[in-house]
C-alpha cells in the first residue's frame, strides 16, 4: 500500500508541477439581437419580432507547443410567434455535418426555445517546422471577402446576421511549414454520414504575390482550385482572386440526385485611405445558376455556399471609423439576372467601453418580383455585446 501510495503522489506531483507551467485563459460573451424579420419563404408574408441571445463561454489552455481551446453556447431564442413557425423549422434542421451532435435538443418553453452548442473544441501541438490540430474546428481556404468558393468546410454566408458564425468541422490538420514562405496542409475530416472529407493546400510565397493550390475530395464532391493575393506595386491596393472548378452531385426537389460540373471565381480589391475609410470591392462568376429549391434542398451539402442563383454578382464594401467610439460600415450586392436585384446592409456601431458595444443594422433587400432578392422582406436589428 505503501508503494502504490508513493507512486500515486509521484504523478500527482508531477502533474501539478507540469501546471505550474501551463497557461489558463477564459473569456466570456453575451451577444443579445432584437430582431425584424421577414419569412424566408418569398409566397409568405408574414413578420416577425424576437430575440436571438447567445452566451459563449471560451476556454484556452496552452502549455509549452502543446494548445487546446473549447468555445460553448447557450443559445436562446424568444419569440412566440417566430419559435412557432416554419421558418424556425428550418432553423432547427441546420446543425453541423459531423459524426456526432454538436448541439443539444431544442427545449422548448412558453415564449421561446433555448439549446446548448459546442461551438470548437480542438487540441493540437505546434513547433516551428510543424502544426497539428485535432477536433471541432475551423478550416481556412482561399482569399475572398465577401464570397469564399474554395472554402467548402466553414464558408461564411455574407447574407447572414453574423456572416462568420459557421460550424465546426471535425477532424485532423497538419500543416507541415516548408519555409518562412511556403506550407503545406492535410485536412481529414469526418462528415454526418461517417465518410471522410480530404483536402490538400499548398500556400507560397512568389516575388509579386502569395498564390494557394487547393484540392478538395469527399464521396459526392471534387474541388480543384487556385487563389492568389498581393499588393499591387507600391500603392497600398491590395488584390486577390480565386479561381475553382467543381463536380459534384446535388439533390433535385422530388428528383433524386443530379451530377453537376461547374467552374466558378472571384477578383477583388480593397484599400485602406488614412482617413480612416477602408474600401473593398469583389466580383464573382458561376458558370452555373440555381432555383431558389434547389438551393435550400442542398442547405447540408458540400457546396451549400457555391449553389449561385445568378451567374454574375458584384459587391462594394465599406467601413469608416467616425472616432474611436463610432463606426460605419456598409455592404452593397448586386446580383445581375433576367430580373436584377440587390442586397444592402448598412451597420452603425457604438463601442461604449472596453466590455460593451451596440450595432444597429439592416438587411435590405430589393429587386423585381422573381428575382432573387426581390420577393423577400427586410430585415433590422440592435445588438449588445458584452465582454468580460
Amino acid at each position: 500500500m505503501a508503494q502504490l501510495f508513493q507512486v500515486r503522489l509521484f504523478f500527482t506531483l508531477l502533474l501539478f508541477a507540469s501546471l505550474l507551467h501551463a497557461e489558463f485563459e477564459y473569456g466570456v460573451e453575451n451577444t443579445n439581437n432584437t430582431i425584424v424579420q421577414g419569412s424566408i419563404n418569398p409566397s409568405s408574408d408574414a413578420e416577425y419580432i424576437y430575440n436571438y441571445d447567445r452566451l459563449r463561454v471560451r476556454l484556452d489552455y496552452t502549455q509549452g507547443e502543446y494548445f487546446s481551446t473549447f468555445i460553448g453556447d447557450i443559445v436562446n431564442y424568444v419569440g412566440k410567434s417566430y419559435v412557432a413557425s416554419k421558418d424556425f423549422e428550418y432553423v432547427k434542421l441546420l446543425a453541423s455535418d459531423t459524426p456526432f451532435k454538436t448541439q443539444s435538443s431544442f427545449y422548448d418553453y412558453t415564449y421561446g426555445n433555448v439549446y446548448l452548442r459546442a461551438y470548437r473544441a480542438y487540441g493540437g501541438y505546434e513547433n516551428a517546422s510543424n502544426r497539428v490540430v485535432v477536433g471541432l474546428q475551423n478550416i481556412s481556404m482561399g482569399v475572398g471577402h465577401i464570397w469564399n468558393p474554395s472554402n467548402l468546410f466553414n464558408p461564411k454566408n455574407i447574407y447572414a446576421l453574423e456572416p462568420d458564425e459557421v460550424f465546426g468541422v471535425f477532424g485532423a490538420l497538419y500543416t507541415r511549414h516548408l519555409s518562412d514562405l511556403s506550407d503545406l496542409s492535410l485536412v481529414i475530416s469526418q462528415k454526418k454520414d461517417k465518410t471522410l472529407k480530404y483536402a490538400l493546400s499548398y500556400k507560397a510565397y512568389l516575388d509579386f504575390a502569395d498564390m494557394g493550390l487547393n484540392v478538395i475530395s469527399s464521396d459526392d464532391t471534387k474541388m480543384l482550385s487556385a487563389d492568389m493575393e498581393g499588393n499591387l506595386a507600391d500603392t497600398g491596393i491590395e488584390l486577390r482572386s480565386e479561381g475553382v472548378y467543381i463536380n459534384a452531385q446535388i439533390n433535385q426537389p422530388l428528383a433524386g440526385k443530379k451530377d453537376i460540373e461547374m467552374m466558378q471565381g472571384i477578383v477583388g480589391a480593397d484599400y485602406a485611405f488614412v482617413d480612416g475609410l477602408t474600401v473593398t470591392g469583389e466580383l464573382l462568376y458561376s458558370s452555373e445558376k440555381f432555383s431558389y429549391s434547389e438551393i435550400l434542398s442542398n442547405y447540408d451539402a458540400d457546396i451549400a455556399s457555391n449553389l449561385f442563383f445568378s451567374h454574375f454578382y458584384s459587391a462594394l464594401s465599406c467601413t469608416y471609423s467616425v472616432n474611436i467610439f463610432l463606426d460605419t460600415s456598409l455592404t452593397y450586392i448586386e446580383s445581375f439576372n433576367t430580373k436584377n436585384s440587390r442586397f444592402i446592409s448598412p451597420t452603425l456601431t457604438y463601442t461604449l467601453n472596453d466590455y460593451n458595444a451596440f450595432n444597429l443594422g439592416a438587411m435590405i433587400q430589393s429587386g423585381a418580383s422573381g428575382s432573387e432578392f426581390g420577393d423577400f422582406k427586410n430585415s433590422y436589428y440592435l445588438k449588445w455585446t458584452l465582454s468580460f
